[in-house]
């Protein structure tokens, strides 16, 4: 059988497989749509923009929370050839002018919420498709109804995406945007197909697996992982659209194939040690707590790559069978084939952690610039605080600087109408340049080291990774939310701390504290206490050189997409260290003012 070159090819081969099969759905079953009906819904799509005049090369934009009717209409505008891609929903008035102006989209299909920030943007759409609200008129916009009433009686849909080509611009993945605008990363038919038959290589999908989709469509993770594993191998997705619900759509889906980003994994984590230190049936939590110290020594026997002798793995075997597996149904990763971790570093303990409790996550690395993933741990073999192995067909290479280069066919095309900044990113050779240090072992397995960039070189010339540091703190103590970890040019290391918003409120209920803002946590002296013993933790776990000396707690959370953090949860280091300079200075001044903390004399 010939493999398909475009992800329609993929497309309709995979809504032929079943087509009684549920391809997407809500939790609960509210709402599903099988292959059949999706294969239908495709085709009216494609058909309504041809109608309209939009065909192969155009740019089609979507916005919207993640739902079922996202798919036909993403999967549609792929049959006619137009590059589709997403924006996140909070973007700015401002943000999307810089989005829309660079994708040059003619069409936006958005929930009815959104259509006045379009307008506003100051970017002309030559239409906008409500996908909701058919009940209501809005003159300058069209319904998916009279959309698809737009199609011509003589349109040939199957010579349309017969004429799709592997080389077109499948979508635009608009970077994070740690410093200026966003670039938009063109990446092709032939890319995204490359990304699969690699990554699948190692990481085995089939038709039927179950997925959900609850990170931003517009983020290269959802879209790899949901989208386009869904539309060419046949996974079924539950759309969750709402991030809040996630743990309810989980137990709901028993997904068998499951990503998350950091943040989310350790969201999970500081949940199950809230709940085990509340436990209010003494029998319950010593039972939990003995098979939590059974996980803990199995998690350090894989941290220490030394395998389990025998009494460790019969007591293991035990706990899970008492408590353990009990526990991954309760969370809805009882049926789990292979888990991922990436878009971040993550602390090394916290997938030492998930281990320890039967849920081994493969960390991997990659970017949109490399279609998704580029390196992965294979089930079995996994290798905690590695990012895996380069996937099959690509070739690396450090640079003179340390920077680390790879090349194959999951480069990008370039960024959308910025050949310069293209040229800086991909070589003549077409080494694309990533702006990451990472080291390979003897057995080829790679250690992500921090971004180029953003190596902390202290006063005395010591080069350091502040994602290094800030995971130690991270994995110490499920309070710490973000971290900034200050040291650039100064003679020792401090932190900015930021409260988890999740973990406060629980922490403050076991605690007896009735003021839950975080000016109030900030300055609560058990809290401030509990992040001095987190990071005192963390400190043992680091070089001298390395070691925070001094922190304060910032009265605020950050938010997804503020200053301090983008979109995709990276830190924005040099925004942060202007608006907190008058913080940072605090942290070094001889007499240090009361928010200014020291780590517990004793982790």
């Amino acid at each position: 059988m010939t493999e398909p070159n475009t992800l329609c090819a993929a497309f309709q081969a995979t809504a032929a497989i079943d087509p009684a099969a549920v391809a997407v759905r809500t939790v609960g079953d509210t709402h599903t749509l099988t292959w059949r009906d999706y294969a239908d819904q495709v085709r009216a799509v494609a058909a309504g923009l041809a109608g309209l005049g939009v065909g192969r090369g155009d740019t089609v934009a979507l916005m919207m929370a993640n739902r079922v009717e996202f798919y036909p209409i993403e999967v549609g505008a792929q049959h006619v050839g137009a590059t589709s891609f997403s924006v996140y929903n909070t973007l700015a008035p401002d943000q999307l002018a810089h989005v829309f102006a660079n994708a040059g989209n003619k069409v936006v299909f958005c929930e009815e919420q959104y259509v006045e920030r379009i307008r506003g943007c100051g970017v002309p759409v030559d239409i906008i498709v409500r996908i909701d609200r058919t009940d209501t008129a809005l003159p300058g916009t069209l319904t998916m109804a009279e959309l698809t009433a737009s199609a011509r009686p003589d349109f040939d849909f199957e010579a349309t995406w017969r004429a799709v080509r592997a080389e077109d611009i499948a979508t635009l993945v608009y970077t994070s945007g740690t410093t200026g605008n966003p670039k938009g990363v063109e990446v092709t038919h032939a890319n995204l197909l490359a990304e699969d038959r690699a990554f699948t290589a190692v990481m085995p999908v089939r038709f039927g697996d179950r997925q959900t989709s609850y990170l931003p469509s517009a983020h290269m993770a959802d879209r790899f992982t949901a989208l386009y594993l869904h539309e060419i191998h046949g996974v079924q997705l539950t759309v969750v659209p709402d991030r809040t619900r996630l743990p309810a759509a989980l137990v709901d889906t028993r997904p068998t194939i499951w990503g998350a980003v950091p943040r989310v994994w350790e969201k999970f984590k500081a949940a199950i040690e809230f709940s085990v230190a509340g436990e209010p049936d003494p029998a319950r939590k010593a039972a939990l707590e003995e098979a939590f110290e059974v996980a803990g020594r199995r998690a350090e026997a894989a941290l220490n790559r030394t395998p389990p002798d025998p009494d460790l793995a019969a007591a293991w075997a035990e706990a899970d069978a008492r408590v353990l597996s009990g526990l991954r149904a309760k969370l809805g990763l009882d049926q789990l084939r292979w888990a991922l971790s990436g878009a971040a570093p993550i602390p090394a303990r916290t997938l030492a952690f998930f281990y320890g409790l039967g849920i081994p996550i493969s960390e991997v690395w990659g970017m949109s610039e490399l279609s998704c993933v580029a390196s992965v741990s294979p089930p079995g073999q996994i290798r905690l605080g590695s990012v895996g192995r380069v996937l099959p067909g690509m070739s690396t290479r450090v640079g003179a600087d340390g920077e680390f280069l790879i090349r194959g066919p999951l480069v990008m095309r370039g960024y959308r109408k910025d050949p310069e900044r293209t040229a800086e990113a991909v070589d003549a050779e077409g080494w694309l340049h990533t702006g990451d240090i990472l080291t390979e072992d003897a057995e080829g397995y790679l250690h992500v080291v921090d971004r180029k960039k953003e190596l902390l070189i202290s006063s005395a010339g010591k080069n350091m990774s502040p994602a290094n540091i800030e995971n130690a703190m991270k994995a110490a103590t499920p309070l710490i939310g973000e971290i900034a970890a200050i040291g650039d040019a100064r003679p020792y290391n401090t932190a900015l701390i930021v409260l988890d918003a999740d973990s406060a409120a629980p922490y403050a209920a076991q605690h007896g504290l009735t003021d839950t803002a975080p000016a109030a946590l900030a300055a609560e002296p058990g809290v401030v206490a509990e992040i001095a013993r987190g990071i005192a933790a963390g400190n043992a776990a680091l070089s001298r050189v390395e070691q925070i000396k001094r922190f304060t707690v910032l009265p605020a959370f950050w938010e997804p997409g503020g200053d301090e953090i983008t979109l995709t949860m990276k830190l924005r280091r040099k925004p942060i260290a202007a608006k907190y300079a008058v913080e940072i200075d605090r942290l070094y001044a001889t007499d240090p003012v009361d928010s200014v903390h020291e780590p517990a004399a004793h982790p």
